[in-house]
């Protein structure tokens, strides 16, 4: 026969803090199964579903749960001092007793529906925060100049993780221990305006990068067709064509030329760079497959031997060139010319292009701001400098505004005081030193040689041309420059163009 059950006092269940836990915990549970169903048909994720839904309610729940033992063990400690002889040292468990067994029954399956309900959002949540809904729209005014020009690069249908984070458990932990103090950061307001670059913590490419581009699986030359508009009032294209020599290749095959030379397939290319964005570079070292080094230190350089034993080295990546691959901010000169070349602005209008790259280059406080007076400031161009054509072409000129709206809204804000001139971008030579930070022909080898400066080296031209005419037509002559500018020199492309108005 089962013991009889003795008379007993009101659950311990029912006190005030208990019962707080318990509302708590029901409520959340109820919001996470409504959001749950939102989730799922939510045609577009949703940011901050997925923050309330995996991270916010959950984290109520459970505290909800923690909170209702701990009401009971108050109540329970209450009760014993009240009569010490009447509750005893330890609660008594008696599975004999059939509302013991109902109470046990009970604790095992909702621990077991927990610990089910915690394993799938866990990983749901896992999954949330390596999303790039996450990334790039959890803190919507942090990252939002980084995430919209993610949206328009190659790298649009790449996770952020799989740059940011990679493989692995030991980057994962890395990753989420700093994104703690970046949380901390956007509730403190105490972020920084713009967010700096380059990242120092980032991984090491060829943990990333060199998952998909492999260095030693590719090689030869490019055909790259570059087209400009002119500042004048038929807005002018200029075409260039040109093989750009990137190379690459392996040792075992002899392929190892052109532009990924630098990749370390052959050689391995350290430096130092003076200034936290690594456009400075006054020492480069570089060591060929036989073991060879030569060292070039800038001519203008005040580095002491000591000075360069004792700075930072990096060895040079895919990184040091290919800085922007994800998140490129387009200088207003190269916005409007591929805005022109794709036909979204009508090149018939006269002085579109010297206009357009006008009143995008002017700084205003607000996107607000900003929207208006690009608005105000090429309407009234034509309407007070071309009237007669200003009611033919009314629906082109809105069509324009709309557009020159649109690239700056995409290149510049700011509210967190990003343009196109706030992070440098090294692909290149034309809009900042990019190649030119080593290949300037001043940085000398004690034996005399200089890192070289022809433009050979990297691409043949192979035609030019400027409204239709041919300018260039011999492959492998030198590039000539549309205006005439006498002898460059030492003038590189970014001296003057800086992606604002021409010269």
């Amino acid at each position: 026969m089962e013991p009889s059950e003795p008379s007993r006092p009101p659950w311990l269940f029912r006190n005030w803090l208990s019962l707080l836990g318990a509302a708590l915990a029901l409520v959340s549970l109820a919001n996470i199964f409504f959001l749950f169903v939102v989730d799922i048909f939510e045609v577009r994720a949703k940011p901050y579903i997925g923050i309330f839904l995996y991270m916010v309610f959950p984290a109520v729940m459970i505290l909800g749960l923690l909170i209702i033992p701990a009401g009971m063990l108050l109540e329970r400690w209450r009760r014993r001092r009240r009569a010490p002889g009447e509750v005893p040292a330890f609660p008594r468990i008696d599975l004999n007793v059939p509302s013991h067994r109902q109470v046990f029954g009970l604790f095992v399956g909702f621990t077991a529906f927990f610990l089910v309900l915690s394993t799938v959002g866990g990983y749901r949540a896992y999954q949330f925060s390596d999303s790039v809904t996450f990334c790039g729209q959890a803190c919507h005014s942090v990252m939002k100049p980084e995430f919209t020009a993610y949206q328009a690069s190659p790298h649009a249908r790449v996770p952020c993780v799989e740059c940011h984070v990679g493989a692995g458990a030991t980057w994962f932990v890395h990753s989420k221990l700093s994104g703690a103090y970046q949380v901390y950061a956007v509730i403190r307001n105490a972020y920084p305006r713009p967010i700096p670059s380059p990242i120092k913590n980032l991984r090491p490419a060829r943990e990333t990068c060199e998952e998909c581009h492999w260095p030693e699986k590719f090689w030869g030359a490019q055909l790259k067709v570059i087209t400009h508009f002119g500042s004048d009032e038929k807005n002018t294209p200029r075409q260039i064509r040109m093989l750009i020599k990137t190379g690459g290749g392996s040792p075992t095959t002899g392929l190892t030329t052109g532009i990924h030379w630098h990749m370390n397939i052959m050689n391995e290319v350290w430096y130092i760079a003076t200034d936290p964005k690594r456009q400075e570079i006054p020492w480069v070292r570089a060591k060929d497959l036989q073991g060879r080094v030569t060292e070039y230190l800038a001519k203008d350089s005040k580095l002491t031997p000591e000075e360069i034993a004792r700075a930072e080295k990096r060895l040079m990546d895919c990184m040091d060139c290919h800085n922007r691959p994800s998140h490129v901010f387009l200088p207003p000169d190269r916005a409007v010319d591929d805005a022109l070349l794709a036909g979204r602005i009508d090149r018939s209008l006269p002085f579109i292009k010297r206009q357009a790259v006008e009143v995008l280059s002017k700084t205003y406080s607000s996107a607000k701001a900003a929207w208006e007076g690009i608005a105000t400031g090429l309407d009234a161009f034509y309407f007070t400098k071309y009237p007669a054509l200003y009611p033919r072409k009314r629906e082109a000129i809105k069509a324009a505004i709309a557009e020159v709206q649109r690239l700056h809204e995409t290149n510049t804000f700011p509210e967190m005081k990003v343009d196109w001139r706030t992070h440098p971008n090294n692909i290149g030579h034309f809009y900042f030193p990019g190649c030119f930070r080593c290949h300037d022909g001043q940085r000398v080898s004690r034996e005399g040689k200089a890192i070289r400066k022809e433009c050979e080296i990297c691409h043949t031209i192979l035609g030019q041309e400027e409204g239709g005419k041919t300018m260039v037509e011999a492959r492998g002559r030198a590039f000539r420059h549309p205006v005439e500018i006498g002898d460059l020199g030492d003038v590189t492309c970014s001296n003057c163009h800086t992606g604002g108005p021409g010269p």
